[in-house]
């Protein structure tokens, strides 16, 4: 089945539900003749609340009303999924961006539609804004800090999704931007989410904020006695062969120390993936700067220490 098809199935599946919802509602609203007794008799199982009554008609007309509803909104939103995907000229972020911004439009508008089908008084809502907005200042801060700092983030595109980013010590690619939190998938497979307000707040290192390139140090020491200039070569052939190097910009191998038992490299490499890990990279380098040392007679240095005595006991001062 292709794309398109699917699209078609997603949209008629969901049309029959609603249609059938809204049937229900209609039929629940008094608008079908004939209905009047069968509504008459739900109507008599209840109660009174204030100035509501709740009855099993009432009860059955609000479960058809919010199903209808949220039937509508996931038919919106996946309507809308579809369409920004294919838009060419928004980048992943703003397709995001868009797709929850208009999320957030198609749930305020069912809401409301919601309370003008059910015929709510919304001045009654007064009372109601006044403790949701105790709630929000006390209970929902966090989590409406999270909702803004979300938008936020996508709007600047300071992260995306696919991003690689440090935050402490998690090192991972964004795998998606949340309501609440953001998905980072580390290379042991672990998935942290992290509040959205932290990495508003915190620190963090994005690798792939303006270009994907990453340069990478590899420390290597070798003996004075060797061959320098060998080493060196030897350091890049290393280097040029590991797949994932770049070729521009160019690796170099610069003298850092002298060290105690050896002078000491600085190979400095760059790699434009760094999604796919840093530490295999470097592995396979000094795996095979390791075999080509050992082929061509380049040491190692490992360090040494000499023990001096100056005095050995005898047997007879023992």
């Amino acid at each position: 089945m292709s794309e398109r098809q699917h699209g078609i199935m997603f949209v008629l599946r969901w049309l029959a539900l609603i249609s059938v919802l809204i049937a229900l509602f209609v039929l629940l609203s008094g608008q079908v003749p004939g209905s009047a007794p069968t509504l008459a008799f739900m109507d008599r199982f209840g109660f009174e609340a204030a100035r509501y009554r709740l009855s099993l008609l009432s009860v059955s007309r609000l479960v058809v009303t919010v199903a209808a509803l949220f039937v509508a909104v996931r038919i919106v939103n996946g309507l809308v999924h579809r369409y920004v995907r294919r838009v060419d000229g928004l980048d992943p972020t703003q397709k995001l961006l868009t797709e929850k911004l208009v999320g957030i439009g198609v749930i305020a508008v069912a809401f409301f539609m919601g309370i003008d089908a059910l015929g709510i008084d919304l001045t009654a809502l007064t009372v109601f804004s006044g403790a949701f907005g105790l709630a929000v200042g006390f209970g929902l801060q966090k989590t409406f800090g999270n909702l803004f700092a979300g938008l936020i983030l996508l709007m600047d595109r300071s992260i995306k999704p696919g991003d690689v980013i440090v935050v402490g010590d998690r090192f991972g690619w964004v795998n998606r931007i949340g309501t609440r939190a953001v998905s980072v998938v580390t290379r042991d497979g672990k998935e942290h989410l992290i509040p959205n307000e932290n990495l508003m707040t915190q620190e963090v290192e994005n690798w792939s904020y303006s270009d994907r390139n990453v340069r990478l140090h590899i420390p290597v020491r070798v003996s004075y006695d060797s061959d320098q200039d060998r080493a060196r070569e030897l350091m890049l052939e290393a280097v040029r062969a590991a797949p994932r190097v770049l070729d521009d910009p160019a690796t170099v191998v610069w003298i850092v120390n002298f060290g105690d038992s050896g002078i000491e490299y600085d190979i400095r490499m760059w790699i434009s993936d760094p999604e796919n890990g840093v530490g295999n990279v470097t592995s396979d380098v000094l795996t095979r700067i390791w075999k080509l040392f050992c082929e061509n007679d380049i040491r190692i240095p490992f360090p040494q220490r000499d023990l001096h005595i100056r005095d050995w006991p005898t047997e007879n001062s023992a």
